[in-house]
């Protein structure tokens, strides 16, 4: 196979990938299970879609179709060749605005889809917690639904037409017909006529669909994916008096890429959601009086009915970022209904919030009915979804399991359902969740299980075959929007009964004969406790780090925390800074999932003595720019950045480090040494022949400006200047408080005057400033992977400041990367991990300090000019991740005619020495191009543009030519005195 896969790569209209690091990141979606693919495809077009299929029917094999690889339930997993189309098969085609329709590619994402139909007036009702990156097509394979299914109805409810690609190559379109053209379709003497004759004959006899209406779910219930939907197929006019024409996408929505390969989909629209909405956050003190109301509540036109229980919103309890979110909870309710309702007409959404709190008054269930409106709702959604994530995020190795969460019963069978389904957790000692999509009757928990153990994967087995079998008594759906998958296959003849699974396998066949559209999924399906993602009872490996690693107990625990469910995938469209390479290739590998998954896989799998040594994790770590988005974007936190660092330390131990690396990585000395000489140091970086001469040795593009050199480092000036600096003003016996500056070696050597900048400002302010100006931050030596004397430098810091600095006398920095060491890396790299803390703790970027002192009223508006400025702020990675961009908004916004607005970018895509090396600057500009750089084009010429970031300031520069100002020096230029 392996020459045959060699010579197809050659013709293939696409990528086509069998290395090692492609086919080990597409082993695993979001679920639990692994399977190691035989290849990785990127295809371009149809025809490559069909060079395929003709390649897996003549090479027995299969193809594993896929968007963004979000599945829960594994059906994005298999050993045959994963064909991800989110790569090319991303063009909106036409919109109809007449008929109220759009025609697009399956690599289309849920949101990027409504942003553009937006302008039309229109949307798509259907979504999904991961709709800043999931897909259209993975929603039409999926039928999936979100909190909007009550009153926009589910995907397959919206798909009109699709074009597929059958097993044998036939291009074949599936739309709505007449009796008539169905049966004309029965005589084509193709493998579509095949398909279509199949469909009739199955159907039409009156036994086959008695069976039907017997077993399968009841009909009431809309989220529903257990099996085929043959059951759509019968109330239309080829098999009743009925009026609605037969569609085939009712069959291929919900299917999972098991039946056809789409390439082209037409979806039914909405009008966009009315402009006025109220939430009723109705509050209960047992789970009994919340199911209770759930039936009256959806007596009312309801756009989302949403439950969550205390467990979840214990887990916001004194969480500094969610406990503002709390607002509206009052007392410890059990449960909390979130009770959305939505007009056109403010006096409308009044009647319609009376009407509900009546009746909810009336039923006398709910305890405290607050009405959120505005940012509020906003907030109330938020607070759900960050208890749940909270919930999941696990340290060790026992894990919420996607395996139960998926059932849906009919609204009346709901308390009834939970409640035994209450009694089956306590017999399991699971301890139930209620988080509920509660107006369509489905139930999400997932049981606490440690997969790498025999006795935690019998329990997963157990656990999953009683809820299947009290699903079943309900006739509830068992795959209510998250598909069957793996996880939930081996129950469909349990949920829809042995005949009728028979029926679905003879449909499989005359659609696939070969069997080659993703194989294991609904029909003969895979097991589903095995190909999971960790070898049961192993031994776990021993793996000894330099950093600290033990809030993952260990940096193996560290990758095994992402569940995969591709937050990272999310384009620069979408809010949040992650991830940047990915936002810029569009390339998997360079996602943190694909980094934590070849992580996992190597440090588990490798037999060298240093398992770093690896060519796969080199390369999967070769885009990570450390900008520490992970680390707070991902819902669990996987901090790649700091793995990477660790990384690049193993991996050199090994391999050596090359001239251009230890010339980036020991960058201080240099500035040091050039600081001696700036007038010579800056003319042999500004001399066309010198210039080109030091990129060529230090391994810069040609494209890229060097830095230019201070001149006069920030120490050399304070020694000059020491008596004007320091002379007393007025009020200097009595300061407000005193601070230490901490002058870092970008800010000492690059930029002296942003350094003073700082010092005249607090000073001028009423602090007494301490400098400290001869440490070294070590941030040069981490991103470059010397560990061994970033630690010193960390150690040397702490020892220095461990006895300066307190409550009292906080140290305030003016680099974001510099300073937020002391608040990171310093943790893991610190012998004194206690005086390390307490810095830590009383550690801030000057910005956050300003803010800080403005809310305490010491900093007034009165102290700064009254003149106009327009400002356009980008605020440093490290900032966005380790504490927020709001503190600089907060200081430029001081001045009472400033009116600064931030720049709603990601990375600036330069990342310390990263868009500074010849193999990364086109990524780095891409990067650029993406918001910043049109953000600032787009500006007017009077407008001031903040960035507190060296290197984000020399990125605008070489990209847009104009030039940024660090936050202070605006503010310090803006100060009266």
């Amino acid at each position: 196979m392996k020459q045959e896969l060699q010579n197809f790569q050659k013709t293939f209209n696409g990528e086509f990938f069998t290395d090692t690091l492609h086919t080990s990141i597409y082993a695993t979606d979001a679920s639990v299970y692994r399977k190691i693919p035989l290849a990785v495809a990127y295809p371009k077009n149809a025809e490559a879609i069909r060079q395929l299929i003709d390649f897996a029917v003549k090479n027995n094999t299969s193809l594993i179709p896929r968007t963004a690889g979000t599945s829960l339930a594994g059906q994005c997993v298999g050993d045959g060749i994963v064909v991800d189309v989110s790569k090319y098969f991303t063009e909106i085609i036409s919109v109809d605005t007449q008929k109220q329709t759009v025609t697009l590619r399956p690599g289309v994402i849920r949101d990027e889809l409504n942003r553009y139909l937006k302008a039309f007036g229109l949307f798509f009702g259907p979504n999904t917690s991961t709709s800043n990156r999931c897909m259209i097509g993975g929603m039409v394979g999926n039928n999936s639904s979100g909190t909007t299914s009550i009153q926009y109805g589910v995907t397959r409810d919206k798909v009109l037409k699709l074009k597929t690609i059958l097993s044998n190559g036939e291009e074949v379109v599936f739309e709505p017909l007449s009796k008539e053209k169905f049966l004309q379709k029965t005589q084509l003497d193709t493998l579509e006529g095949k398909i279509y004759k199949t469909i009739y004959n199955e159907l039409i006899s009156e036994q086959t669909q008695q069976e039907i209406w017997k077993e399968f779910p009841k009909p009431e219930i809309h989220r529903r994916n257990t099996g085929y939907s043959v059951d759509s197929l019968l109330n239309t006019t080829v098999f009743g008096e009925f009026k609605e024409e037969i569609n085939l996408c009712k069959l291929l929505c919900g299917s999972e890429g098991t039946l056809a390969f789409t390439t082209e989909i037409t979806l039914q629209l909405d009008p966009l959601p009315p402009q006025y909405t109220a939430m009723v956050a109705t509050h209960y003190h047992t789970l009994e009086a919340c199911l209770n109301d759930v039936i009256v509540a959806m007596q009312h036109n309801l756009h989302t009915c949403e439950m969550m229980d205390n467990v979840i919103l214990d887990c916001t309890k004194k969480n500094k970022t969610y406990e503002p979110y709390r607002f509206f909870v009052k007392g410890n309710p059990k449960t909390i209904l979130l009770l959305e309702l939505k007009s056109n007409s403010e006096a409308d959404l009044e009647s319609q919030t009376s009407s509900l709190l009546d009746s909810l008054k009336l039923s006398s269930h709910s305890y405290h009915n607050p009405v959120l409106r505005g940012e509020e709702i906003e907030m109330a959604a938020e607070l759900r979804k960050a208890g749940l994530g909270l919930l999941g995020n696990m340290v060790g190795d026992h894990k919420a399991v996607a395996c139960i969460e998926d059932t849906a019963v009919a609204l009346e069978d709901l308390p009834s359902y939970i409640s035994e389904f209450s009694v089956l957790m306590k017999q399991y000692d699971q301890q139930a969740v209620y988080y509920a999509h509660a107006g369509a009757g489905e139930l999400h928990l997932r049981p606490i299980l440690n997969l790498k153990t025999g006795v935690g994967v019998e329990y997963f087995r157990k656990i999953t075959t009683d809820v299947a079998k009290l699903c079943k008594k309900y006739r509830g759906s068992f795959s209510g929007e998250h598909g069957d998958g793996i996880v939930r296959a081996e129950f469909i003849p349990l949920m829809i009964g042995e005949k009728n699974y028979a029926l679905l396998k003879r449909i499989k066949a005359a659609f696939d004969p070969h069997n080659i559209f993703n194989p294991g999924k609904i029909v003969n399906a895979f097991k589903m406790d095995e190909s999971l993602r960790y070898e049961v009872d192993r031994e776990e490996p021993n793996i000894e780090t330099l950093l600290d690693f033990n809030d993952s107990e260990g940096i193996l625990r560290l990758a095994e925390k992402c569940n995969g469910s591709g937050d990272c995938r999310k384009t620069a469209e979408a809010a949040g800074a992650m991830c940047p390479s990915y936002h810029a290739t569009k390339n998997e590998k360079d996602t943190t999932r694909a980094r934590a998954n070849a992580l996992r896989e190597v440090l588990t799998n490798n037999t060298a003595a240093n398992k770093f040594n690896s060519k796969e994790l080199k390369e999967v770590f070769d885009l990570c720019i450390s900008c520490k988005a992970c680390a707070s974007e991902c819902p669990s936190n996987v901090d790649i950045s700091t793995a990477k660092a660790e990384f690049l330390y193993q991996y050199n131990k090994i391999n050596g480090v090359s001239l251009s690396n230890k010339l980036m990585g020991k960058s201080t000395k240099l500035n040091n040494m050039a600081s001696n000489f700036p007038q010579l140091a800056n003319w042999f970086f500004r001399n066309g022949l010198t210039s080109k001469i030091i990129k060529k040795i230090g391994g810069i593009h040609p494209k890229r400006s060097l830095p230019k050199v201070s001149n006069n480092s920030f120490s050399d000036l304070i020694q000059k200047h020491k008596n004007q600096l320091f002379t007393h003003n007025p009020g200097d016996d009595i300061p407000i408080k005193k601070v230490l500056l901490f002058v870092d070696e970008f800010s000492n050597y690059l930029d002296t005057e942003i350094a003073l900048d700082s010092f005249l400002l607090l000073k001028g302010l009423g602090y007494k400033v301490e400098v400290i100006d001869n440490l070294d931050s070590g941030r040069a030596l981490l991103s470059k992977g010397f560990l061994e004397e970033a630690k010193k430098e960390a150690n040397t810091n702490i020892a220095f400041l461990k006895d300066k600095i307190s409550t009292e006398v906080p140290l305030v920095g003016i680099e974001p990367s510099a300073i937020l060491s002391f608040r990171d890396e310093y943790l893991r790299l610190a012998d004194d991990i206690i005086s390390a803390e307490a810095i830590s703790k009383n550690t801030f970027l000057i910005e956050e300090f300003l803010s800080a002192e403005i809310h305490n009223g010491t900093i007034s508006a009165a102290q700064f000019t009254s003149e106009e400025r327009n400002i356009k702020i980008h605020v440093h990675c490290h900032q966005k991740s380790q504490s927020n961009q709001k503190v600089t908004f907060d200081i430029l916004n001081l001045p009472e005619n400033y009116k600064p607005t931030i720049i709603p970018s990601g990375c600036c895509g330069m990342a310390g020495s990263f868009g500074y090396e010849k193999e990364h600057y086109d990524v780095s500009m891409k990067i650029g191009e993406l918001k910043l750089f049109p953000a600032i084009r787009k500006a007017t010429d009077n407008t001031i543009f903040a960035a507190n970031g060296t290197s984000c300031r020399h990125q605008i520069f070489d990209g847009t030519g104009r030039k940024a100002l660090h936050p202070v020096t605006i503010l310090r230029q803006a100060l009266k005195n």
